[in-house]
């Protein structure tokens, strides 16, 4: 069984008021096992709120407060919970740190809670402590899930592009010291707002020294004037901009045909339809030259992320028969 051992929370940045990077270092007098990118580490908080599952009005399952009834409050205690690192192996080795990208979690009521409505009231230096599980595990890896292939296309929607981050980054480190393996990768990484988009400049440093094969779309589905007037950001969520970059309809506009096909109400399918922002490319990427690169027979896609838009790219991939990957919890 996995030791258990007691970190630092250090270099805590918040890039809104529900997604944050930061960085882990080890126990005093130790270090992190090796890792290759792709994997994850279980971390936990002594002091968290707790939640239970319910069933909802509508028959799925919720996330509400567990209550303590005698004293009227949240029940607070210890949460694990296994998270991608976001760092690249070279850099725990160079750093001793472990680095993540997340999200707080919030129950139906959007209250905080759980693992990360903790990370997120923590309050470094005073209350800088993280236990975790000193074990880095896990198969969502390049060479378990896209070995053989000639093109990789690493989706990541919000948070779900932690894996993918590690894996560029140690693909940039070992090109940088002369190691290259011939493969292509495409990234798309989308989320609401230019402030969330994490490691955004970093990748588009890493495109630009094309020391590897390396193309990155980038993509807010909240754009505002900033976005439609930078070159480099693209517009639209993750799976809408898969569907445009494969000349496919909006998964909106499927909806929309499937129920009038059917003779049903479309009313609300058309509203949702005209709510959704129009996916397009940033303007340095040409749609040809990106086809290009996902030929089918030689492509692995593979994704992380928001269920639903993971869900609507296994369609895709499926539609042309591109071998498919997803990092499922």
């Amino acid at each position: 069984m996995a030791e258990v051992k007691v970190g630092r929370i250090v270099g805590w940045q918040k890039l809104s008021p529900i997604l944050s990077i930061f960085r882990l270092t080890s126990e005093p007098g130790s270090r992190f096992p090796d890792y290759v990118p792709g994997q994850y580490i279980a971390l936990r908080r002594e002091n968290c709120k707790l939640t239970k599952k319910v069933a909802g009005s509508d028959g799925k399952p919720r996330y509400v407060p567990h209550l303590d009834e005698s004293a009227g409050s949240t029940k607070l205690g210890p949460i694990t919970h296994s998270y991608s690192i976001a760092s690249a192996p070279f850099e725990s080795l160079e750093n001793g740190h472990l680095e993540f990208y997340v999200v707080l979690e919030l129950d139906g009521q959007g209250t905080p809670g759980r693992l990360t409505g903790s990370l997120f009231e923590s309050d470094p230096p005073a209350d800088d402590k993280l236990v975790y599980v000193n074990r880095i595990t896990g198969t969502f890896t390049l060479g378990k899930r896209a070995n053989g292939l000639t093109s990789v296309l690493l989706v990541g929607t919000g948070t779900g592009l932690a894996p993918f981050i590690s894996m560029i980054k140690q693909l940039h480190f070992n090109a940088c010291h002369g190691s290259t393996n011939g493969v292509q990768y495409t990234v798309l990484h989308t989320n609401r707002t230019y402030q969330e988009l994490a490691y955004h400049e970093e990748l588009i440093a890493i495109e630009a020294a094309q020391r590897f094969d390396f193309t990155y779309v980038a993509s807010v589905s909240r754009p505002t004037a900033r976005d439609f007037d930078d070159p480099r950001m693209g517009r639209g969520r993750a799976n809408n901009l898969l569907r445009h970059m494969f000349e496919m309809p909006l998964k909106e506009e499927e909806e929309v045909q499937a129920l009038l096909a059917k003779g049903g109400d479309a009313s609300r399918a058309k509203a949702a339809l005209e709510k959704t922002v129009k996916p397009a490319l940033p303007k340095h990427i040409s749609l040809p030259d990106l086809r290009k690169r996902l030929d089918p027979q030689r492509t692995a896609i593979l994704t992380c992320g928001n269920p639903p838009g993971m869900e609507d790219t296994k369609y895709v991939a499926d539609t042309h028969h591109i071998h498919f990957e997803k990092e499922d919890w």
